[in-house]
């Protein structure tokens, strides 16, 4: 769908790898210009950035060093689009959970996602296109899933930011949603799959298989569509279906 996002600019937290570099490079087909953001700066082997991404090397809670990184965006080019895709977790029982590992979890997928669009805020407003922010949630901000509570708990946070910021910034040119992507193979998600919880999560979506990432980039194209401009404060699952199954 080549010129949908022809003159849009925007930011990408987490685009090195999985769902995030995938989207980058599909915004950049559609015409936009993206500037990817994560710990590398670069491509984790995935192939390269299409040539309307520019990488840039950033840890989404060095609140300073974004807070130049999106003033330089912004003051250069504007910013019409906030892409909240970087996230962690670990897989712990919750009894052996660290404070430690607690904070960082809900730094990287919760505090960051704020800051980040209250960086962006500024800029989004004057957007020509109508300003968009888009944070990925997860499914596990609806399901309980062992091992990795506080990632549960910091994704059902971001639904919580999403429909409070759409709501306060309703008048400010801002529209805000997340996308709740089921399970796609990242380096996330290998990190807390084993063959047995594998073969229970297939069994639990009713298409029966992995997402691929380009699906989730898909989502998050038209949301920053104009066709997508009387959408606000939702959560869009691309998950398989694994969010309807009953019993």
């Amino acid at each position: 769908m080549p010129g949908i996002l022809a003159g849009r600019i925007g930011i990408v937290t987490g685009a090195s790898s999985g769902i995030g570099f995938t989207t980058v490079n599909m915004l950049a087909e559609a015409g936009a210009y993206v500037y990817a953001i994560s710990r590398s700066g670069r491509p984790k082997g995935e192939g390269a950035y299409h040539q309307r991404v520019t990488g840039i090397r950033g840890d989404v809670t060095d609140y300073a060093a974004m807070e130049q990184i999106v003033q330089e965006i912004g003051d250069r080019h504007g910013i019409d689009f906030l892409i909240n895709n970087a996230g962690i977790t670990v897989r712990k029982r919750a009894e052996l959970f660290s404070d430690e590992d607690f904070d960082r979890i809900h730094k990287v997928n919760v505090y960051s996602v704020f800051k980040l669009s209250c960086l962006c805020y500024p800029y989004l407003k004057e957007s020509k296109h109508v300003g968009r922010i888009i944070n990925i949630a997860s499914m596990a901000a609806y399901q309980g899933f062992s091992e990795v509570v506080p990632y549960c708990s910091s994704k059902a946070a971001v639904l919580g930011l999403t429909r409070g910021l759409a709501v306060e910034w309703r008048s400010d040119n801002i529209l805000v949603n997340s996308v709740s992507p089921g399970w796609f193979p990242s380096e996330l998600t290998r990190g807390v799959m084993d063959p047995e919880r594998k073969a229970k999560i297939l069994n639990k979506i009713p298409l029966g298989r992995f997402g691929d990432p380009a699906a989730v980039g898909a989502m998050i194209r038209f949301l920053l569509s104009d066709d997508a401009v009387y959408i606000t404060g939702q959560d869009l699952a691309v998950d398989g279906g694994a969010l309807t199954y009953g019993f």
